[in-house]
């Protein structure tokens, strides 16, 4: 099939990548013209190869840990060689879940554009920047893709990650921008075709568990304040002192998960078993069965 979804995700996000693909499913009204697929970490050991290792990310070094939250980013650009470069792909992060058609966006005009995201940001001096959290992409055209090689010039400091994350490297007469809906960032609306719960540390599956990822760097123009994280990270561990989840602010996004969960268990594509493994291993909330015993029913799936 010319058409998939790609779906990138490590073991800590494993359950909101089974999630998510249902969604896909569920809510397209186009299901079987288009394939669905994961793209997990453990299937690709050249990220388990640098664990420990030390490599470029916002201009100063980081180290790189498999069991970060975030370990499965650089395999948002494997797609065109899975595809082999040919056909149309969307990739997401396991975090993105469909409340409108996925077809739509795989099957629009692409104006000629090799990839599309929306805007990471608001402000003027990012303007430039993709989201690539959701990407559309035209395959034929994206054939300079190495995921691997480009993984490996972060550690020779060759390519800072945050620049990469952002399409920084890429022609920009080659990008094109989606409109925000498709990569809805913790909102949701009439309006909204993709929630990304991207907050991560509101994800409505992770309430009260302790932080489990990297925090953002937010502190390259605030030289005491890096010294004092790092300092943390030295002392603590690199999730030391970071607190806990909170309960995200918008009831309907929790509801929204837990609805689609709990589809999910009555269909058989997710088992009770699974979540329980998932708890049990700190990557799922404590009360998720709770939480899917007050949870009201879904409306009605696409037709």
């Amino acid at each position: 099939m010319d058409k998939c979804v790609f779906i990138h995700t490590n073991e800590r996000q494993w359950l909101g990548a089974l999630v998510a693909e249902y969604s896909f499913r569920r809510n397209s009204a186009n299901a079987d013209k288009f394939d669905i697929r994961f793209i997990h970490t453990r299937d690709y050991p050249y990220l388990a190869a640098r664990e420990g290792q030390s490599f470029l990310r916002g201009g100063t070094t980081r180290v790189w840990h498999m069991d970060d939250l975030q370990s499965f980013t650089p395999l948002r650009f494997q797609p065109p060689r899975l595809m082999n470069w040919q056909g149309r792909a969307v990739v997401t992060d396991p975090d993105v879940f469909a409340v409108g058609d996925v077809y739509e966006l795989l099957s629009r005009d692409m104006g000629g554009a090799a990839v599309m995201g929306r805007h990471r940001s608001g402000k003027a001096d990012k303007g430039h920047q993709v989201a690539t959290s959701v990407m559309l992409l035209d395959c034929a055209k994206l054939r300079h893709w190495d995921a691997e090689a480009e993984f490996g010039q972060l550690f020779a400091s060759e390519k800072d990650y945050k620049e990469w994350m952002v399409l920084a490297y890429e022609d920009p007469a080659t990008i094109g921008y989606l409109e925000d809906c498709w990569n809805d960032f913790d909102h949701l609306d009439g309006n909204t075709r993709l929630l990304h719960n991207t907050k991560r540390r509101t994800q409505p599956w992770k309430t009260g568990l302790p932080v489990d990822y990297t925090p953002a760097d937010k502190f390259k123009d605030k030289p005491l304040l890096a010294s004092l994280n790092r300092l943390r990270a030295n002392v603590f561990g690199d999730y030391g002192l970071l607190g806990r989840y909170r309960e995200h602010p918008d009831k309907q996004q929790e509801a929204l998960f837990f609805g689609l969960l709990r589809e999910c268990l009555d269909s058989g594509h997710v088992t009770e078993q699974l979540v329980r493994d998932e708890i049990s291993k700190n990557h799922v909330r404590h009360d998720a069965f709770e939480v899917l015993a007050r949870t009201p029913a879904l409306g009605v799936r696409a037709a």
